[in-house]
């Protein structure tokens, strides 16, 4: 209020859920203010959000033939046979990539690779605290 900043989003009685905030200080500073909001509302009240990062076609590709120790090469060529599209699923660049689609169907090493990448595909690979969000929740009565 001092600066003359709006908080009405996190004012509205007619929102359904508790206001987040972003947290998204100096990495040195961070936690000073994540220790005060915690202080300010209790710690029972505040959480900071968990972010997953989930495995896409390319990656997932990568990473189950690194398992199946395909060698890198012809690893990171099933992957670049991938459209560069936002969301692009590995059974839809079958479809579209015709190129892919033949090795996948004449290459038992190609198609073993595409076939557990597609079981994994989507999964979460790895969790983090999200870098900029904190939420103030309250406890079920």
């Amino acid at each position: 209020m001092k600066y003359g900043l709006l908080f009405e989003r996190f004012l509205n009685p007619e929102r359904i859920s508790m206001p987040d905030f972003d947290v998204d200080f100096c990495y040195e500073h961070r936690q000073d203010v994540i220790d005060y909001v915690s202080e300010k509302y209790g710690h029972d009240h505040v959480s900071q959000i968990i972010t997953f990062g989930t495995m896409a076609a390319k990656m997932v590709i990568r990473d189950v033939a690194r398992v199946l120790d395909v060698p890198y090469a012809e690893a990171d060529s099933l992957a670049k046979m991938i459209p560069n599209e936002l969301h692009i699923t590995i059974k839809k660049a079958l479809e579209q990539n015709k190129e892919l689609k033949d090795r996948y169907e004449t290459d038992e090493t190609v198609k073993k690779v595409l076939d557990v990448a597609m079981a994994l595909e989507g999964m979460p690979r790895q969790a983090s605290t999200h870098a900029c969000r904190s939420r103030y929740y309250q406890r079920p009565s």
